[in-house]
């Protein structure tokens, strides 16, 4: 979480899983409560699709008072990379410096050990060519198989220069 003193709610994703990928059928992400019925998303998911820290959603609580994600009505212009690590298994060694190598970029992001993952947020005023071909040197050396959880016309521009 980026932001403290402000009411944190944790919103709920449902995911469609393909075989047994993501393991799970919800994913819970952080969120700024903004008291209007939206909320701004505080953490970087790990297996929700479409979706960026930053990000502007709708909410609707169930019976039960949990957060129910609704639709994005105002996108950051972030992007989720997430990249599964294989160098060294994906040890937090291998993670940290995997993160320290996209810090330089002005790259954020964060490990989880339990799948050998990073997932990366990447704003808008970085270089994303530079940042793209960090990704696409990882891959060609076998450091990390990558995936495009949110990109955005900005992301798909330096792509294709």
């Amino acid at each position: 979480m980026t932001q403290t003193g402000v009411e944190h709610v944790k919103v709920h994703f449902r995911l469609e899983t393909d075989g047994d990928w993501p393991p799970a059928s919800v994913e819970s992400l952080w969120a700024l409560d903004r008291g209007d019925g939206t909320v701004r998303l505080d953490n970087t998911p790990w297996f929700v699709r479409g979706v960026a820290c930053g990000d502007v959603l709708t909410t609707h609580p169930d019976e039960d008072g949990v957060h129910w994600a609704g639709q994005v009505v105002s996108p950051s212009q972030n992007c989720t990379i997430r990249l599964i690590v294989l160098r060294d298994k994906g040890s937090g060694a291998a993670r940290q410096s995997v993160l320290n190598a996209f810090a330089e970029l002005g790259v954020g992001g964060e490990g989880i050990e339990r799948f050998g993952m990073v997932a990366l947020n990447v704003p808008p005023e970085v270089d994303l060519a530079k940042v793209q071909r960090l990704v696409d040197h990882g891959v060609a050396q076998e450091w990390w198989d990558m995936e495009e959880g949110c990109i955005t016309d900005a992301w798909r521009a330096a792509r294709a220069r």
